[in-house]
């Protein structure tokens, strides 16, 4: 019997929670007194179906059911959790506390996604939940943060593990809890920022997320600061820059004393959390994920990744000979597997970026595709012939082996820089009108461009390997 979610308040938040929910699996009901409550959490779900079983390489469990109720006792009944997510108005909190709290079972967990109420504050009239406060989106990012009382918060961090969520529990009440102190912060000194003129809200978002933003993501604070330290640690660095607390860099200038004891408490602190590693090791490890990041915002066209973008046009394209070089990269660590080698995936991907390249060089690139043609790859042949590892610079030489009609038939030799064959991807694509999503003739220009490639090609000979099939035993040497 599948467990129930109910969800008080279907906001931004709320719908955020009530996706979360369904899609592992949890029937769900949502209570929301606006009459589009359904149409906006139904674009909240549509997201969230679109985006959290990708991150995953198993099938999440089978997506739970979704109602919608307009009173509270019908909504809360026989639910496991229930999610308050009203506005962050204190006497709003109480009144739906107050009915949640009459008619859900005993054994129900009761959270409030308040942003700043302490547990105190929330329960004052008798109510019975704890602060579970997420971020947005819900479905996508993992942390909750828990306050209140002890046993209720173990059982809910369990429930919240179940759904793939981190479950993160303060040690005592505060204001505003651990996240929301330190965007305050941020965000104060932001607005002094653009109130004195010193930067817009591009400029302010732009130094976030093109650089510390990139390192917090994947180290927090004091991680990083950790390796900004370099070999002598986190002690090192708070001798060098503790002092600019003293320095009236922000407005933000109640600090606290900066005293010996204050050291030696984030000192022992960063040693019990990174102490296992030394600094090379986690200087590795942020580069590789930041590595991996960025590859997906270059992905995506967006924040940093644009910056790379622009700057990858402006290097030098590789040469355009009779077989030209469609492919120059270094294997990043997000290309190996637990054998520390190329993944035969990526071997794929390295032959899609190839034949992209291969199109951009006969002019069917991205103005041709938004165009409205492009061509659609329908089979490909991929032979692994020799290991490939992280930071190998590998390169692939193109050779265009037939374009009939809108057949269009590549080979790809995937080659380290001294020569070794690495492997071939053999494909064969078809060119489509992205309208009909039917094939059709290349343009003009694509096949006088081919016709010339084919010419620049004639003189060489086959390449070993076409027209392999898999389970073929080589040619005899």
């Amino acid at each position: 019997m599948r467990r129930k979610a109910a969800i008080i308040g279907g906001g931004v938040i709320g719908g955020g929670w009530a996706a979360r929910f369904l899609l592992n699996g949890w029937d769900v009901v949502l209570c929301d007194p606006d009459p589009d409550a359904a149409r906006k959490a139904g674009a909240v779900l549509d997201n969230a179906r679109r985006s959290l079983p990708a991150l995953y390489d198993r099938a999440l469990p089978e997506e739970g059911t979704l109602a919608f109720r307009d009173d509270i006792a019908a909504a809360v009944s026989g639910a496991d959790w229930v999610q308050e997510s009203v506005p962050e108005r204190l006497d709003l909190k109480h009144a739906v506390l107050a009915r949640i709290t009459a008619h859900a079972g005993s054994q129900a967990i009761i959270g409030s996604s308040t942003s700043g109420f302490r547990p105190a504050q929330l329960n004052a009239n008798g109510a019975r939940a704890v602060v579970a406060h997420p971020f947005n989106p819900v479905y996508l990012l993992p942390l909750v943060e828990l306050a209140g009382d002890p046993a209720l918060c173990t059982r809910a961090a369990d429930i919240l593990r179940g759904i793939g969520m981190y479950p993160l529990t303060l040690r005592r009440e505060i204001d505003a809890h651990i996240a929301d102190r330190l965007l305050e912060a941020v965000w104060r000194e932001s607005l002094w920022l653009v109130r004195d003129g010193i930067a817009t809200t591009a400029e302010i978002d732009d130094a976030i997320r093109m650089g510390f933003g990139l390192r917090w993501a994947q180290m927090g604070l004091f991680e990083t600061y950790r390796i900004a330290g370099g070999e002598a640690g986190m002690r090192h660095f708070l001798a060098q820059f503790g002092p600019a607390l003293e320095w009236p860099w922000t407005r933000l200038t109640d600090v606290p004393d900066y005293d010996d004891a204050l050291v030696d408490l984030i000192a022992g602190q960063s040693d019990a959390q990174s102490g296992h590693l030394d600094i090379r090791a986690l200087e590795r490890l942020r580069d590789d994920n930041l590595v991996a990041i960025l590859r997906a915002l270059k992905a995506n066209d967006h924040g940093a990744g644009q910056v790379l973008r622009a700057h990858e046009a402006r290097l030098p394209q590789p040469e355009t000979a009779a077989e030209p070089i469609t492919l120059q990269i270094q294997v990043p660590a997000s290309w190996t597997d637990s054998n520390g080698h190329m993944n035969e995936s990526r071997y794929l991907e390295a032959g899609s970026a190839a034949t992209d390249r291969f199109m951009a060089l006969i002019g069917a690139d991205a103005a041709y595709i938004a165009g409205g043609k492009s061509y659609f790859a329908v089979e490909t042949h991929i032979r692994h012939l020799a290991e490939t590892h992280e930071g190998t610079r590998i390169h692939a030489r193109t050779r265009l082996l037939g374009h009939e009609g809108p057949r269009l038939h590549l080979f790809h030799r995937l080659l380290r820089q001294d020569g070794t064959l690495l492997a071939t991807v053999e494909t064969l694509l078809l060119h489509v009108d992205l309208t009909s999503r039917k094939t059709c003739p290349p343009a003009p220009a694509l096949l006088a461009a081919l016709a010339d490639m084919a010419r620049a090609q004639a003189g060489l000979p086959a390449p070993e390997g076409v027209g392999r099939a898999v389970g073929d035993k080589p040619a005899a040497s």
